[in-house]
């Protein structure tokens, strides 16, 4: 699966209204075939920068980054960011997230 997190920093002016600036955007990208997840976070260091976390099958993040509104997204956001995005995104072993080995609970 591809696995991607991105961080948004997003300008203090529009930060609060974040979650609905992207939710057309959100809802598109969750309801594609190849798409696991699509999950939004704030940061707890910096109130201005969001968090992408997200996730495609094998074939299924090329096919996001040709939709429409991956285009519509890449002609509106910028007008909300103080920069450009930073991205980590690799293809890696696995189908979704696994429990994690040095935290149990119960």
């Amino acid at each position: 699966m591809y696995f991607i997190v991105v961080k948004f920093p997003v300008k203090p002016e529009y930060a609060e209204q974040w979650p609905e600036i992207v939710r057309a955007y959100t809802e598109a990208t969750e309801a594609e075939p190849g798409n696991k997840w699509f999950e939004w976070s704030r940061s707890l260091k910096d109130p201005n920068e969001y968090v992408l976390v997200e996730a495609f099958e094998d074939d299924g993040a090329g096919p996001h980054v040709q939709s429409e509104h991956f285009a519509q997204m890449r002609q509106d956001f910028p007008q909300y960011l103080t920069a450009t995005p930073k991205i980590v995104s690799r293809q890696v072993e696995g189908d979704g997230w696994d429990e994690m080995g040095e935290l149990q609970v119960g």
